[in-house]
This record gives C-alpha cells, sequence and structure tokens, in this order.
C-alpha cells in the first residue's frame, strides 16, 4: 500500500512517523511545498529575538534523517497540483518539474496560511511580513540586520501577535500593536485580556484596539486606522490570524464547510473514502458543545496525524474533537485559556455563570510565590465545566492543563474540589486554585453563594443596589475604589448591621473576592438579600481603570 501526504509539518509528519511505526509494508511518501519539514514554527518568535539562538534549533528533522530513520520518502520544495480521485492519481510540482504519483491513500495536511485581508496600498508595502514558516522567519531577521528599523508595528494581538510583539521589543525595535477587536488576545474575556495589556504597556507598547489597519501609504511606512489616525512603521507584520489551505481540496470536488475548512468524519475521512484529511486545514468538532469549529493548534494536530495513521491501518480510533488550550507568555506574564469564552456562550445563548479567584502559584509564605487570577465558565444547573482561563507570572500552565484534562474527562466544577495535587510549599498549596475555584464554583451551584459580574454592576446600581466595600480604609486609600455606597471592613461588619438595609440588595466588596463572599455569608445569615461581586475591586479596576476613584 502507498500513502501519500500532501504536507510534512505537525500533521502529516505526525501521521507518517506512526504510519512507520506501525507497518514496515506500507510505502509513504510526504510531499511539502516548503523548503525544510517537521520544522517548530510555534519557536519562530523566539529566533527573532534570538532567546533561541540557533537556526538549526527549528529544524527538527531533515528528509535525509527521515529517510534513514524511518524510511520516509519526503519530497522537499515539491507542490502537489492536482488530484485526480478516479485514477488515484497526484499531479506534483517537484522542484520545477512535473509529475504524477499513484497512491492508495492520501492524507491531506496542508495547514493554514496568514490570513492577509485586501487593505488598500497593502500591495505596494515594502515593509510588511507575515510569519508561519522558516522562510518567513529569514525574511524578518534578515530585514532587521539590514534595515535596523526603529518603529514595529504589529496588527492583530493574537498569540502569535503578542509573541512577535514581545520579540521585537526585545530586539530593541519600539512596538505598537493594532487589533482591530475591542480586546486583544480574543480567545480570554475582557477582563482577562486587560492583565496583559496593561503588562504590554508596563513593556512601553503601545496598544490600540477597536482600531483596524485600513490603509498602508508611503510604501507602508504610514499606516491608516479605522480611527483616522496615522502611525509610522519602518516595519509591519501581519497577524490577524489565518485561512485553511483549501485549493487543492476544493479542486479536488472534496466538501468544505465553515471558514472554508475541509469536512471530515470521526475517521478523517472526506467524502471520499481514500481520501484523508487532518491538522489546521480541517474543520473539528468543539468537544464541549458538539458544534463544528476551526482550532489551529499544535497539539490537535499532531494528535489527529497519529490517530489517522491508526485508522489507515485498520485501528477502531475515533475523532473526539478539540476543546482548544492554548497559553502565551508575554514578557513574564503567562495568559492561557481553555474551552469557551464568555462571549461564546452569549452568541450560543447557553446559560452560564462565571467565577474569579486571585490564588498563589504556591505557598503564600515561601519565597517567590506569584498571584494567579482564575477564572471557571459552568453551568450552573449541572455543573458542567464551559472554559477557564488564567493570568499570572508562575503556574500558570498548570492549573489550566488541569482544568482542561477536567474538560475532556467531563468532570464538572463538584469533582474540582477531589482532585488531588502533589503538596509542598515550593511547588503548590495545600488547598490549590483549582480545589478553591471548584469550591467557589459549587457554592454557586448549591445556593450558598449568588455572585454579578462587573459588566452587571452599574445597571444593578440604578436599579438601587447598594455597593458594600469591606476592605479596610487604608485598602481604599491606597489602592482606590469603585464608588461604593458604604464602607465597612469585614471584621466591623456583625457589629454594624444595622446601617444596612434590608430592603434593597447589597453587593458585597473586597479586593479579590474572598472577603465580600465571608461577608455574604453573614448578611445572608442576618436575613439580608446579598450578591457577591466576582473578584471584586481587582477584576473591576482591572477591566475599567477609568473608573476607579483615588
Amino acid at each position: 500500500m502507498r500513502v501519500v501526504i500532501v504536507g510534512g509539518v505537525a500533521g502529516g509528519m505526525s501521521a507518517a512517523t506512526r504510519l512507520r511505526r506501525l507497518s514496515e509494508e506500507v510505502e509513504i511518501i510526504v510531499l511539502e511545498k516548503g523548503p525544510y519539514v517537521s520544522f517548530a514554527n510555534c519557536g519562530l518568535p523566539y529566533y527573532v529575538s534570538g532567546e533561541i539562538s540557533e537556526r538549526e534549533e527549528l529544524i527538527l528533522q531533515t528528509p535525509e534523517q527521515l529517510k534513514k530513520r524511518f524510511n520516509i520518502d519526503v519530497f522537499v520544495e515539491t507542490e502537489a497540483l492536482k488530484i485526480d480521485r478516479e485514477n488515484k492519481l497526484v499531479t506534483i510540482n517537484k522542484k520545477g518539474q512535473e509529475e504524477q504519483l499513484t497512491y492508495d491513500k492520501l492524507i491531506l495536511s496542508p495547514g493554514a496560511a496568514p490570513l492577509v485581508p485586501p487593505i488598500n496600498g497593502l500591495s505596494e508595502a515594502k515593509n510588511v511580513y507575515t510569519l508561519r514558516n522558516v522562510p518567513d522567519v529569514d525574511k524578518i531577521t534578515t530585514a532587521i540586520a539590514e534595515k535596523q528599523p526603529k518603529q514595529a508595528v504589529v496588527i492583530g494581538a493574537g498569540f502569535i501577535g503578542l509573541e512577535m510583539a514581545e520579540n521585537l521589543k526585545q530586539s530593541g525595535l519600539n512596538v505598537t500593536i493594532v487589533e482591530a477587536a475591542p480586546q486583544i488576545l480574543p480567545p480570554l474575556d475582557i477582563e482577562m485580556a486587560a492583565f496583559v495589556e496593561n503588562r504590554l504597556k508596563e513593556e512601553g507598547i503601545t496598544v490600540y484596539t477597536g482600531a483596524a489597519a485600513q490603509a498602508f501609504k508611503e510604501d507602508g511606512q504610514i499606516i491608516e486606522l479605522s480611527t483616522g489616525e496615522q502611525i509610522t512603521s519602518d516595519f509591519t507584520v501581519l497577524s490577524i490570524g489565518v485561512k485553511p489551505v483549501n485549493e487543492l481540496a476544493i479542486a479536488a470536488g472534496l466538501t468544505t464547510g465553515l471558514k472554508g475548512g475541509i469536512v471530515v468524519n470521526e475517521s478523517y475521512q472526506t467524502n471520499d473514502s481514500d481520501i484523508f484529511a487532518v491538522g489546521d486545514a480541517i474543520i473539528v468538532n468543539q468537544q464541549i458543545t458538539n458544534t463544528e469549529a476551526m482550532i489551529s493548534l499544535a497539539s490537535p494536530a499532531n494528535r489527529q496525524g497519529r490517530q489517522v495513521a491508526d485508522v489507515i491501518v485498520g485501528a477502531a480510533r475515533k475523532n473526539k474533537g478539540s476543546i482548544g488550550t492554548a497559553i502565551v507568555r508575554v514578557f513574564d506574564l503567562a495568559a492561557a485559556s481553555t474551552g469557551l469564552n464568555e462571549r461564546q456562550l452569549q452568541e450560543m445563548k447557553l446559560a452560564y455563570k462565571a467565577v474569579h479567584i486571585t490564588a498563589k502559584s504556591h505557598a503564600g509564605y515561601f519565597p517567590e510565590s506569584q498571584p494567579i487570577t482564575l477564572k471557571l465558565i459552568f453551568d450552573p444547573a449541572t455543573g458542567k465545566i464551559f472554559g477557564a482561563q488564567a493570568v499570572g507570572k508562575a503556574g500558570v500552565d498548570k492549573r489550566i492543563d488541569t482544568l482542561a484534562t477536567a474538560i475532556k474527562a467531563d468532570l464538572t466544577v463538584m469533582d474540582l474540589p477531589e482532585l488531588e495535587f502533589t503538596y509542598a510549599p515550593p511547588f503548590g498549596s495545600a488547598k490549590d486554585p483549582v480545589n478553591m475555584i471548584g469550591y467557589a464554583a459549587l457554592n454557586i451551584v448549591e445556593g450558598l453563594s449568588n455572585n454579578i459580574q462587573f459588566y452587571e454592576l452599574k445597571e444593578a446600581q440604578k436599579a438601587g443596589a447598594v455597593l458594600l466595600d469591606v476592605r479596610n480604609l487604608d485598602e481604599l486609600k491606597n489602592n482606590g475604589s469603585i464608588g461604593e455606597d458604604i464602607n465597612i471592613p469585614l471584621d466591623e461588619l456583625r457589629e454594624r448591621l444595622d446601617e444596612l438595609p434590608k430592603d434593597k440588595q447589597i453587593i458585597v466588596s473586597c479586593q479579590s473576592g474572598q472577603r465580600s463572599y465571608l461577608a455574604e455569608r453573614i448578611l445572608k445569615n442576618n436575613g439580608f438579600i446579598v450578591k457577591n461581586l466576582d473578584g471584586a475591586f481587582q477584576i473591576y479596576s482591572t477591566a475599567y481603570p477609568e473608573e476607579v476613584k483615588k
């Protein structure tokens, strides 16, 4: 049996090497349009700044190494031009020579290409780059070395855009980020993304949100924004998303759907049973909601490549789908997410609740403990976990990985307090943040706590709710306030209950939400109508810094 694989990076190469481990009889041919296979595309931004110092570190395998170890024929600089499904032929351009290859099974892993929108003047701009592969990073590093730009603009503030912004800043450039959406990092909700935006600004990076690039002028030296502002740029990186590489599939009559993604079944088969597809170009099942999604991440692509090899040799493997789990480093801060965010759940009209906590990366009394802001989104009726987000300087990956595993395993918020973690002061806490956010969510499910989100506060106050801040006076003076109606420190609350109205809803706030929950319980046990401001002053002031009163 001959298996031809189009695309030699994550999904394609995982399929090829797994297939060889399963069988020595299969003939495996990999076609890669670019000059390199099996390269570390997620590491490319870090090569720009020199954090990854050797270019060779980006090249994980060569065609020669793959032939010697796996007996795989890898043809680089070879483009698949056409698929003849009836005769099972692939027409290829192999370094300028057109040939035809027969196949028994064909795996498409063409990946995704940078999205380049039709912006006025973009085609004439001479200083605009995209980053998707090794030749792209070669162009970028060469341009920086030879042209020595001073002012860089990154258009798009997703994961890759922020990684490029950081590494360009580390390379000595002045950096501006332009994002059309109202916030950076669209997978996160706005209040969580605000922590990252603040960190960028602390490093001197200018951030425009709600502003799209609508014209390039003077060969790209001037960028006109949708807000009417103009910014200068010596060096621009487009990082506004990707689109599936689907031209070969469409020309072959294979079915495409959402955003042009290739439609596959649970066995990765297209509408042609002998043609399979994996990776960034396929539509996947969003495992939480069982809806279609495009999830362009390395981990799912590698898993899909391995599974399609199993399917081809007859193993009973099913494509269960993906939930979308990702992390980014922005200087010394990490931001990660898994599953769905509030915006997506609102669009789906699904009932949900969200809860925020602030906890420590390890025992607070042990040196170098760092705060983690953790958010959990869940079904208040069943406890089903919809998603989670975290921001902090340490321990973020550990908590989001745990919660991603919980989602994949169909655990609920009721299960989170039961999870057992290793504990010693340098590594964690006796009450891990995942346990603690599970307790907080469980309190909501069981009706012990009723919370209100930062964006709901103003309307609640207009409707007559009273805001009670239970922080100490020194905290109010040093950190500011959000316009509370009453201030009673928590430790004085029981003695001052007569100062509070019983005929109005009371919304309780503190610094991060822990003391306000204690106040909520005291007040409820004394007959008051109470809600807890979720995340309290920390979340509100991060989302709405302009409303903080000093």
